[in-house]
């Protein structure tokens, strides 16, 4: 699959959250077949792959079974988004000043957020789920938490991972 340098833009070094929705979003929709075709499904845990890294935003695909979720997690300071390709995920997510809402985001439909967000992301249904995310910038960790309760107010953004990184547009 090569995911073209017209939706990956390799000169833009900071994607909004609406150019990343539309990315996960035209992606899924363009490539579904294909994607569904890669992936790969591991009942020890979720199975996941690098679809394409440039400066400003990094692409992956993702697979979950019946029960697989995410622990508790921001993304350091990166927006994101994600669109299910196949079946339907759940996503818990607050923001450090709210209250935690839920979600169901099933097959075609897009979330995108800011720096802020936590989230829990899971399969809850009984049929296997696909989905492509998207992060700017990219290569910037992910920071885990006991419960979505416990994220702090105040956080700072981490660092992008850049150091011997070779950016990819497959």
């Amino acid at each position: 699959m090569k995911v073209s340098e017209t939706l990956l833009h390799p000169t833009r070094v900071v994607w909004s959250v609406r150019q990343l929705r539309s990315l996960t979003r035209q992606v899924g929709s363009t490539f579904g077949h294909e994607l569904a075709e890669i992936a790969r499904y591991d009942p020890r845990s979720r199975w996941w792959t690098r679809l394409a890294l440039t400066e400003g935003v990094e692409l992956w695909l993702l697979s979950w079974l019946p029960g697989q979720a995410t622990p508790p997690h921001d993304h350091g300071g990166a927006a994101g988004s994600f669109t299910v390709v196949r079946g339907a995920l759940t996503e818990r997510y607050r923001y450090p000043d709210s209250g935690e809402h839920r979600g169901l985001r099933r097959a075609g439909e897009t979330v995108a957020f800011g720096a802020g967000r936590a989230h829990v992301v899971a399969n809850t249904s009984v049929e296997p789920a696909l989905s492509v995310h998207a992060y700017s910038p990219p290569l910037v960790p992910t920071r885990e938490y006991p419960s979505l309760a416990e994220i702090p107010a105040r956080r700072v953004a981490l660092p992008a991972r850049r150091g011997s990184v070779v950016v990819e547009v497959p």
